[in-house]
This record gives structure tokens, C-alpha cells and sequence, in this order.
């Protein structure tokens, strides 16, 4: 295994440099999952009910099945297994500097639930931060653990929740009617009705629902924090792992049609399977992918930058992302989910592409003036708090918890 304490500077940071590409790709395909959740005249219950809108022409249901395809569970489980990889670096940190592991990495853990805290009543149902937080704050200890026993624990988690799956899957089958998509709710969207603060309440008084995906989650999330360290020590961002990249992106290959023709059926078994099985193996095929093209061409090109520099902001554009997306299509902004519902596919698209631009574009002028994002520094500033030790334990990479902020 590459120990990251002996790499020539140049190398050390050309893994750094990866890992934020990486990284901003994920953020930008949260954005492209996230982004239909929005443009749902009933957001996240719509989506759960019926994705596709009723009266859609085929051709746009098929259009719609299929750009979804192209990002439902995959950058989910990218982001996982950045994050991952952040808590790894953050350890070997700890571990440089002789200081206690995890230690106050639990406070920067806490702060992160925190923000997920705020980002879910105030900003969106779907946050990620609570459940990434509480998953860092147990995979920091189990990181205590040798290679070895990480690598085994990774195989154990993954085959739990493929079993848990499974059973979910059997039982939709077998239950008549569970596997049929359900009608939508009846009257006024409340996205659409309800003021910022109306729809803060709404998040509240739904947490049941909401809160189901990261308990649905809880143990593949353990194995793919794991597996992004483990990848990290094994090499995957430096000139000498091209064949495990390699073995990355043959799994993904051969997982990517198989998730297309779940996305294209009409039936929620199918979605979980694809979602929570079969997309976190094409997210491995994607950091194989990522990691192979800044290796070969580097992480200096105009689109690269641009990646690193959302990468660099990651917690700061995750919350612009979903905020300008909430303004676009709720009520309390622009309600295009319920006026252009009619043009969903188009206007969503169009509103994904205007999104990345803006995160892009702001992340680039507040980089040029700042070296964290606004979100990053209040992370920081509140990291500090009681630490006789004020300065940074952990290159500025990583993140609070291992992926999110520096």
C-alpha cells in the first residue's frame, strides 16, 4: 500500500488535486439526481409516488426514465466514497501529528449533522449531510481497525445490505398492487402553496418519510466510506494503480446497461434494485473513469479546474445547488415545477445546466479571493471552538467529516 507520508510533493499533490475533481463531479451529479426532485409539481413525495407526471408522451416519459438513469444512485454513492477517502487522509493526519484519533474529529462530525440539520428543514427533504455524518462518525472508528479486517468488513456490509434488498424486492413482488406505481396526492402541492418557512414546517412533519433513504442506507453507506479508503491506500489516484482503475471501470461498464433497463421499467422494485444495488458498482466504474482521465491528461484543463474548484467548495455548493433549485421551481420562488409542468423535461434540463453554470462560476471568483468557501469557513471557524490547537489538522482536501468542507 502507497503510504501518502512518502510521496514525492508532486505526486502527493496530484492526488489531491484528482480527489477534488472527483469530488465536484459528484456534487454536480447530485445536482443532476436532485434536480427532477424539484421540478416535481410534489417533490420528493411525487417523486416516490410517480416519477413520471401523468399525461407525459412516451417519448418524453422515455427521455426523462433515461437522463434520471444517467445519475439516480450513481453520484450518491461517488460522494460516499469521496468521503471516504477524506476520512482516510484526515486519520493519517491525525496519526503524523500523534494526536488522538478520532478524537475531536467527532466535533467536526457533529457540526456536519449540524448542517444537515439546517440544510433538511430549511433547504431540502433529500439532504445527505445527516446520514454521511453519523456514517463518518462510525467508520472513524472502525479505521482504528488493520487493512485487513476494513477490507472484510466492506465485503460483510455490502452482502447485509444486498440481502436487505433482496427481501425488500421479494416483498414488493409477492404483495399485490406494492410493486405498482400509486396515485398522486390529492389536492394543492404544498411546494407549490407554501411559503419557505410553510414548506420548513412540511419537512417536520413528514420525517418519517424523508428520513427513510438514509436509514434504508445506513449499512451500504458503511461499505462504501470503506471502500474509498480503502481504494485510496491501494493506490486508485496515482500512476501505479492503473490496473485496479482499470478493474473499476469494467465493473461499471458491465453494471451501466443493467441499470438502464431497471430506469426504464415501471416498477418501484426495479428502482431499488438499480438505485441501491446496481448504481454504487457504476460509481465505482465512474471514479475509475474520473481518476483515469486527470491522471492521463492531468487536472490543469478548463473543465478539470472547473470540477476541482466545485470539489474544493463542495459543502458550500451542495447547499447553492439545492437552495437555486428550490427558488426555480417552489412556490415561494419562481414555480416552475407547477407552471412549466408541461415542459418538465426541457425546462428541467435547462435548469440543471443554469445551476452548474452559476455554482461553477461563483465557486471560480471566491477561490480567486478566498480559500474556502463561505459554508467552509463557518465550519472552520466553529471546528475551532475549545481546540488549543487552532490550527488545521488535516490537509485543507478533505473536508470537515471527510468529504464536505475544508
Amino acid at each position: 500500500m502507497t503510504n501518502t507520508n512518502v510521496l514525492p510533493a508532486d505526486a502527493a499533490s496530484t492526488r489531491l488535486a484528482t480527489l477534488d475533481v472527483v469530488r465536484g463531479v459528484a456534487i454536480i451529479g447530485t445536482l443532476a439526481t436532485n434536480i427532477w426532485v424539484f421540478s416535481h409539481p410534489w417533490g420528493l413525495l411525487g417523486m416516490l409516488t410517480d416519477p413520471v407526471l401523468p399525461g407525459e408522451s412516451p417519448a418524453a416519459a422515455t427521455t426523462q426514465l433515461v437522463l434520471m438513469s444517467l445519475a439516480q444512485g450513481k453520484f450518491l454513492a461517488l460522494l460516499s466514497l469521496t468521503f471516504g477517502v477524506g476520512l482516510v487522509i484526515q486519520h493519517r493526519a491525525a496519526q503524523r501529528r500523534a494526536r488522538p484519533w478520532p478524537g475531536r474529529y467527532l466535533w467536526r462530525a457533529a457540526l456536519l449533522f449540524l448542517d444537515g440539520v439546517i440544510n433538511y428543514i430549511l433547504i431540502a427533504e433529500f439532504d445527505v449531510l445527516m446520514g454521511y455524518a453519523v456514517t463518518a462518525a462510525v467508520v472513524s472508528v472502525l479505521l482504528l481497525t488493520s487493512p485487513r479486517a476494513q477490507r472484510a468488513m466492506i465485503v460483510v456490509f455490502a452482502v447485509i445490505h444486498v440481502t436487505v434488498m433482496t427481501a425488500v424486492v421479494v416483498l414488493l413482488v409477492a404483495v399485490p398492487g406494492a410493486n405498482a406505481p400509486s396515485a398522486l396526492p390529492s389536492g394543492p402541492s404544498p411546494y407549490a402553496t407554501e411559503s419557505f418557512l410553510g414548506l420548513a414546517v412540511f419537512r417536520l412533519q413528514n420525517l418519517e418519510i424523508f428520513r427513510a433513504e438514509p436509514v434504508l442506507i445506513a449499512v451500504l453507506s458503511l461499505a462504501m466510506f470503506l471502500a474509498g479508503a480503502a481504494l485510496w491506500r491501494a493506490g486508485v489516484f496515482t500512476a501505479q494503480g492503473s490496473r485496479l482503475r482499470a478493474r473499476l471501470m469494467i465493473a461499471g461498464a458491465v453494471a451501466a446497461p443493467i441499470d438502464l433497463v431497471l430506469a426504464l421499467m415501471d416498477s418501484s422494485a426495479a428502482v431499488l434494485v438499480e438505485r441501491y444495488v446496481v448504481a454504487p458498482v457504476v460509481a465505482l466504474g465512474i471514479l475509475g473513469l474520473v481518476s483515469h482521465l486527470c491522471l492521463q491528461w492531468g487536472t490543469g484543463g478548463w473543465v478539470a479546474r472547473r470540477a476541482s474548484e466545485i470539489g474544493r467548495v463542495a459543502l458550500s455548493a451542495y447547499i447553492l445547488q439545492n437552495l437555486l433549485g428550490g427558488a426555480l421551481f417552489y412556490g415561494w420562488g419562481l414555480g416552475l415545477a407547477t407552471s412549466a409542468a408541461a415542459w418538465r423535461v426541457p425546462v428541467t434540463v435547462g435548469a440543471f445546466i443554469a445551476i452548474t453554470i452559476v455554482v461553477a462560476v461563483l465557486a471560480h471568483v471566491w477561490l480567486r479571493k478566498f480559500a474556502r468557501g463561505p459554508v467552509e469557513w463557518l465550519w472552520h471557524v466553529a471546528a475551532g471552538v475549545g481546540s488549543r490547537d487552532r490550527r488545521d489538522t488535516a490537509p485543507a482536501t478533505p473536508g470537515p467529516a471527510g468529504q464536505m468542507a475544508d
